[in-house]
């Protein structure tokens, strides 16, 4: 009976110190949770001694729990690289269908343009869709694959223009009529760019001349073509605009030789005035844009992932989901650093990132390992003592028994 208590010893020791040696061996893997020994003391069913004085039967290892203590955030260049900084896991998905949970937040993209880990699992989101006035939301119901656009985004002609300048009130209004090419024609120009349908640019000047007081005129030029149209600017005596009265005109023109579609353009004077400092522009803006091609990828704490453009524009690609368990130290290890769901953990709660219980995403970031060097060698040395001692049991039951057995 004590060569099996010794044993059951040593037996318990080993897995101690096999998974004291796997926390030493994941120390520097990105997500590792380490892992802990928890033992239980063993008595045989069968005894029938009621008395508090009956011999036990030995240990055991109850379970090897997981501990899912924060890691250390380390900062990295890559902004596909993610940390989740307090409870939830990324969700993956498998080349075969299963779903899979991790910590371990370093992606890449494969040639399809698909956001994966190093075992192809596709990082899962949550789809953004545009709806009326341009506000972006995310189909929170439906997980689907990350996967950034490899197409050069499409362009949008320009459709509103804001005009912010101040016009000098004391500029005298000229003699010569009004020419482009002669500058004492007119008092003050500026130039923008437009984009057709098509996205190519076109360069837009306007030009002002002073025709009376608090009177202006504005004239528009499309490269060297000018606008069917001039517009009247009016000021009261505080140097506010009065007319057009509704601080918008439309201006249109054909983009020549370019096969794209006629430009319309509204203008927006509301933030026009006339003071007795030098003309000046102090905004001059449009929401045109040609193609661009994908620049790189952001991804702010709420997990909201933008593409941007060469063109300077960016837009929602989707939200990062999380999971969470009820149990999460019931989920079991499938390797990669990756947990699957199990009966003891429960299903999985998705989420995102910021909202109730879930932790925040940080970009360019990676969780280190949680395993503390530190107090797994302390704990290698306790492991090596106990298998020590229990060997040394053994030794002695050994020589007791050659003891008995030398008895004539």
């Amino acid at each position: 009976m004590t060569f099996r208590i010794a044993l059951s010893g040593l037996n318990a020791a080993s897995t101690d110190l096999e998974v004291t040696g796997n926390n030493i061996a994941n120390s520097a893997t990105n997500g590792f949770k380490e892992s802990r020994t928890e033992f239980a003391d063993v008595f045989a069913n069968a005894i029938q001694d009621t008395s508090s004085n009956a011999a036990g039967q030995g240990s055991r290892v109850s379970r090897v729990a997981q501990q899912f203590g924060q890691g250390t955030i380390d900062f990295t260049s890559n902004n596909l690289d993610l940390a989740i900084s307090g409870q939830g896991f990324f969700v993956l998905e498998s080349p075969d269908g299963t779903q899979a949970y991790t910590r371990s937040g370093a992606y890449s993209v494969d040639r399809n343009g698909f956001v994966i880990n190093h075992a192809s699992d596709r990082l899962q989101i949550y789809e953004a869709s545009t709806g009326v006035g341009g506000t972006t939301s995310f189909n929170t119901g439906v997980l689907s694959d990350l996967q950034l656009p490899t197409a050069p985004s499409s362009p949008q002609a320009t459709s509103m223009m804001q005009t912010a300048l101040n016009l000098s009130s004391s500029a005298a209004a000229p003699v010569a009529p009004f020419d482009p090419t002669v500058t004492n024609s007119y008092n003050y120009s500026t130039s923008t760019t437009a984009y057709d349908s098509l996205g190519n640019s076109h360069t837009v000047k306007l030009y002002y001349v002073k025709t009376a007081a608090n009177t202006w005129d504005q004239h528009m030029y499309v490269g060297n073509d000018a606008t069917a149209d001039v517009q009247t600017l009016t000021f009261n005596s505080s140097g506010d605009i009065t007319s057009p009265s509704g601080t918008v005109t439309t201006r249109a023109f054909n983009p020549p030789g370019s096969g794209a579609l006629p430009i319309t353009i509204d203008i927006d004077f509301s933030e026009m005035t006339q003071f007795g400092s030098a003309s000046s522009v102090n905004n001059l803006n449009q929401n045109g844009f040609t193609s661009g091609r994908l620049a790189g990828v952001d991804i702010d704490t709420e997990g909201v992932v933008f593409a941007r453009y060469t063109n300077g524009q960016s837009s929602a690609l989707g939200k990062v989901a999380l999971a969470k368990f009820n149990n999460q130290q019931g989920l079991r290890q499938i390797g990669d650093t990756n947990w699957a769901e199990s009966f003891a953990s429960g299903s999985p709660q998705f989420g995102e990132a910021g909202t109730s219980s879930f932790g925040q995403i940080q970009s360019g970031a990676l969780e280190a390992s949680n395993v503390d060097i530190a107090a797994q060698l302390v704990n290698l040395i306790t492991a090596q003592r106990n298998f020590q001692a229990n060997a040394e049991v053994i030794s002695t039951a050994d020589a007791v028994t050659q003891t008995i057995i030398n008895i004539r």
